[in-house]
């Protein structure tokens, strides 16, 4: 029999309370999925550090202390969380800024129930979370950020077709242990292709590769 559902453990940072309540109940709806704290952004940091989340949903725009402090602050401390930003795109330079400091993810913040818990669970796994909607606006509103130049062109031509692979599948949101599974290849092994691809892109975060991979497919 399989084991156990492991839980995911979320925490919600929004300055609206009707906003933290909302996503909560849609969390916690299912089993697997567990919020074990909400609060606005002045409190976040310190509640991340106590309850130790695997996903932070996390406001982009907050009037006392901004999506973008909270999300250094975050990745600054010790096996830091996934980190989502919920956002509506109406702040491009903040969108931009956030994918650059390392956020594993973007959603607006009218993501349907289903989208959002899919979302969670792939952010827990270790992959990254890319809306359809939100794909289309970075790509075509960041290009630029995202570093889709000849430069990037010729590095993307240095990658090796198994990276190749790889990058296509991480570009889809795979965790590792899902790219392992689709290509046969231990998780171990997908890290190091993972690495590898970063360091031969010339990206912080797996965000950055999947949005350069998104702009423009890596050569066949």
């Amino acid at each position: 029999m399989p084991g156990p559902v492991r839980e995911v453990r979320v925490v919600v940072v929004d300055d609206e309370s009707l906003v933290r309540s909302g996503l909560s109940m849609i969390l916690q709806a299912e089993g697997d999925v567990r919020v074990v704290g909400a609060c606005s952004g002045e409190d976040a940091v310190a509640l991340v550090a106590r309850e130790r989340p695997d996903v932070v949903l996390l406001d982009i725009r907050m009037p006392v202390v901004d999506g973008l402090t909270v999300l250094a602050e975050v990745l600054r401390g010790p096996a830091p969380p996934a980190v989502a930003m919920l956002t509506t795109f109406d702040s491009d330079q903040q969108v931009a800024q956030a994918m650059r400091a390392g956020a594993s993810g973007f959603l607006l913040k009218d993501t349907d129930p289903f989208g959002l818990l899919q979302a969670v669970r792939t952010l827990a796994a270790g992959g990254v979370v890319l809306s359809p909607r939100a794909a289309r606006t970075l790509l075509s509103e960041h290009a630029e950020t995202s570093g889709v130049t000849a430069e990037t062109l010729r590095r993307l031509a240095t990658l090796t077709a198994r990276e190749r692979d790889v990058l296509g599948l991480l570009a889809q949101g795979l965790s590792n242990a899902d790219i392992g599974a689709a290509l046969d290849l231990g998780v171990g092994t997908v890290k190091d292709h993972v690495s590898s691809i970063l360091g031969k892109l010339a990206v912080r975060s797996r965000m950055q590769a999947a949005l350069v991979a998104r702009q423009v497919p890596p050569p066949a």
